[in-house]
């Protein structure tokens, strides 16, 4: 999916929203576990979210760890739940949240494990060990690499605001991550705790699309991200993961979930 074909979904269904796929199993409502195994109980949840959310969000954003951590269970659901998603929601733009960032040959396999075997759209790329960690991810047209910039957890200003040759390491980072790559295949993360920051990015990040996480459980503000983050092709994918995921833990969990959805990163903005 190219960027112009992202902003054409957004002004389509008249949201920004990503939704994140973050399945805790013991948060699973029991209307659902009861009676199936892990891998079935993820499949099922992440297959009656989607079916309600779709029409609301353009994009999903699975969080590969929560898969991870049940095994060969968890990545067999993981990819029934991409599958899943190609075949019934097929204007999706899919997200692999993996934070991946290593070098040479490991980087390559990461981009072809994500890109090919799973069939992402973007992954989510830490730039720590430079360039050569984030290059294999821009040789798949069609594919963006979303490099972690500045990040909406508390401890963030351990490292990425911390000022190098007069500007803070997330500018640096992005001006130099900018060097290498074009709107059309970079993206960067900018967390909605940040909102306040954001117009200050879009001055020397005009073009590139931001993903947003944070709004939510983690307590950003989808107006004010959408307020002072969005460019002439829309430009962000505001992300909510727990809020929506769990807004009942009842029968109603689908239902719940889809009028969170509906209200979340709405675009254009109305009064």
């Amino acid at each position: 999916m190219t960027e112009d074909q992202l902003y054409s979904a957004i002004l389509e269904k008249g949201t920004m929203l990503c939704v994140g796929l973050d399945p805790d199993y013991s948060r699973i409502p029991e209307c659902v576990r009861r009676g199936r195994s892990v891998s079935e109980a993820l499949v099922e949840f992440g297959r009656r979210i989607v079916d309600a959310t779709s029409p609301r969000c353009v994009a999903y954003k699975p969080n590969l760890a929560f898969y991870e951590a049940y095994g060969l269970d968890g990545m067999k659901a993981l990819d029934l739940t991409v599958g899943y998603i190609r075949d019934n929601c097929p204007g999706q733009f899919l997200i692999a949240d993996a934070k991946r960032g290593d070098i040479g040959n490991t980087a390559r396999m990461y981009a072809r494990s994500l890109f090919e075997t799973f069939d992402f759209d973007a992954v989510t790329v830490s730039p720590y060990m430079g360039t050569e960690t984030v290059l294999p991810f821009l040789d798949y047209k069609g594919k963006f690499a979303i490099v972690v910039a500045l990040s909406s957890n508390p401890s963030s200003a351990d490292f990425q605001t911390a000022v190098k040759d007069g500007k803070p390491l997330y500018r640096v980072v992005m001006e130099k991550m900018m060097e290498i790559s074009t709107p059309g295949n970079m993206m960067f993360v900018v967390g909605a705790t940040k909102a306040a920051k954001l117009k200050e990015i879009r001055s020397f990040c005009p073009d590139n699309f931001f993903l947003v996480p944070g709004v939510g459980a983690q307590g950003g503000s989808d107006r004010e991200v959408i307020a002072n983050g969005s460019n002439a092709k829309g430009g962000l994918l505001v992300n909510s993961s727990r809020a929506v995921l769990y807004a009942s833990s009842g029968e109603d969990f689908a239902q719940a979930a889809a009028s969170v959805a509906g209200a979340t990163a709405r675009y254009p903005l109305l009064p």
